[in-house]
C-alpha cells in the first residue's frame, strides 16, 4: 500500500466510515435489500464494541484519515483449554484497497491483541467460494480440517 496503513481500535466517532464498510461486508454475503441485517443487529454490534461486559472487539484500518478495513472478533470459553479463544468473525477491506496488505494488517492486529489477551487461538471461517480470500488466510493460518454445521432458528 503506497501510504501508510494504521491498525486501531475503533472509536465512537468512526460510526460515519465503519457503516458503509460493514454494509458491504454484509452484502458480499448476500445480506443486503430484502435479505439485509435488521437495523437492530447493527446497531447492537456497534454498541457492543464499547461495552467493556462484551467480549466484542473492533478493529479498523485507517489510511490517509479514511477508513479502509474493519475486523471484529471476540473471545470465548473451550472446553479443551484454559486459555480462552478467540474468534474473528468478520473481515472487509474497501474495495480499492485489495490486495494492498489491509487484511493481512488487520489479521495482525488480531493476532496481537489475542496473544496479549492471553488467547490460546485465533481461528475464522470463510465461504468456500472465497477464493480470494483464501489466498491470504493460506498464508496466515493453517485450515483445521472442520467442516461447520449449522442450524438456523
Amino acid at each position: 500500500m503506497s501510504s501508510p496503513i494504521d491498525i486501531r481500535p475503533v472509536t465512537r466517532q468512526d460510526h460515519e466510515q465503519w457503516l458503509p464498510l460493514w454494509d458491504g461486508y454484509n452484502a458480499f454475503y448476500g445480506r443486503s435489500g430484502p435479505t439485509a441485517l435488521a437495523s437492530e443487529i447493527t446497531d447492537m454490534t456497534w454498541s457492543r464494541f464499547f461495552d467493556a461486559y462484551e467480549p466484542v472487539h473492533a478493529l479498523v484500518a485507517e489510511s490517509q484519515g479514511r477508513l479502509v478495513g474493519l475486523v471484529h472478533y471476540l473471545y470465548h470459553r473451550s472446553t479443551t483449554a484454559i486459555a480462552p479463544n478467540c474468534y474473528l468473525q468478520d473481515l472487509f477491506t474497501n474495495e480499492a484497497v485489495r490486495g494492498q496488505g489491509v487484511g493481512r494488517a488487520l489479521i495482525k492486529g488480531v493476532y496481537e491483541r489475542a496473544q496479549a489477551a492471553g488467547a490460546g487461538r485465533v481461528y475464522w471461517q470463510t465461504h468456500e467460494t472465497n477464493h480470494t480470500a483464501m489466498k491470504l488466510y493460506d498464508k496466515v493460518g493453517e485450515r483445521s480440517g472442520f467442516v461447520v454445521y449449522r442450524k438456523l432458528f
